[in-house]
């Protein structure tokens, strides 16, 4: 048994499929079979229910995949406790960020982080909050930029900046000429949302029970910019993170909030036994210096 027979197991059960897992570990479908019968051969159970086109794990297969999972895990921490020995500040490190953020964010700090740690090696994901918690936890991302609060356990978390949240509003609208908004504005104004699953959504709703104002039923958004062109169009009003405002555009007007009220805080998320910690204590370190960026 060795670690190559472990991730053979672990990618047939996250793929259900010989031939995408094959695919996902480089080697031939033969190949991965062999190995995972050679596997059931030495641990004495069977793994992996074979016949017709639907592949299923055993109760045991699918225990063992877990603790599988654990196993690789810790190999990795191996491998990452022996590049921080050699080098603290260098090797590959996997960034992840929410799609709300990620555009806006990564064009601003990465070359920064480039600039501070020349020797490290970016690999940036953008997905959606919960996906970045589930990939930090498997071990195939290292730190993700998370909107608070994480209630992930075995997780710890560096704040690093408040965002604040705009009005987006038609050029036309009777909002459009005000110097800010209160909330009390946007409790009379049905508001443009993102689809579920989303954290930004999630923070518009929780503003809107703060203050009395309703979600428009006839429309979800995807993204941000089909938030954007929406508003352009002048058929809503939504409510965008400072980051994401970027260039002025002659048909929308962006209205800070009186006093602020609206914010979310973004926080730098890693493992709590994630080896490189003082890496991520000066790459926190180092976005909270730039934070005069986003506020």
């Amino acid at each position: 048994m060795n670690l190559r027979d472990l991730k053979y197991l672990v990618a047939v059960a996250e793929y259900l499929h010989f031939g995408k897992a094959a695919e996902a570990c480089f080697v031939s479908q033969p190949t991965l079979s062999m190995q995972l019968k050679k596997l059931e051969d030495t641990l004495g159970v069977v793994l992996v229910e074979r016949g017709g086109k639907q592949v299923m794990l055993t109760a045991a297969g699918v225990e063992i995949a877990e603790k599988a999972k654990e196993i690789l895990a810790q190999a990795d921490q191996l491998v990452s406790l022996a590049k921080e020995s050699r080098d603290p500040l260098g090797g590959e490190l996997r960034l992840g960020a929410f799609p709300t953020l990620a555009p806006y964010f990564f064009p601003l700090i990465v070359p920064k982080i480039n600039a501070a740690f020349p020797k490290l090696k970016l690999l940036l994901v953008e997905e959606k909050t919960n996906f970045l918690l589930a990939q930090l936890k498997a071990g195939k991302l290292d730190a993700a930029f998370i909107a608070a609060p994480v209630e992930e356990a075995g997780m710890d978390t560096k704040s690093l900046f408040s965002e604040a949240f705009l009005l987006a509003v038609p050029r036309g609208h009777k909002l459009a000429a005000k110097k800010t908004v209160t909330p009390e504005d946007v409790a009379a104004q049905p508001l443009l949302l993102l689809d579920e699953g989303h954290c930004l959504r999630d923070q518009a709703l929780a503003l809107c029970q703060r203050v009395g104002a309703k979600e428009t039923d006839n429309f979800r958004a995807t993204s941000l910019e089909t938030l954007r062109q929406m508003v352009a169009s002048g058929v809503a009003v939504t409510l965008m993170p400072q980051l994401a405002v970027g260039k002025k555009q002659p048909e929308i007007v962006y209205i800070p909030f009186q006093d602020q009220p609206f914010k979310r805080k973004i926080m730098l998320c890693t493992r709590s036994h994630f080896p490189r910690k003082a890496l991520i204590e000066k790459l926190a370190s180092l976005i909270r210096a730039e934070s005069i960026l986003y506020l």
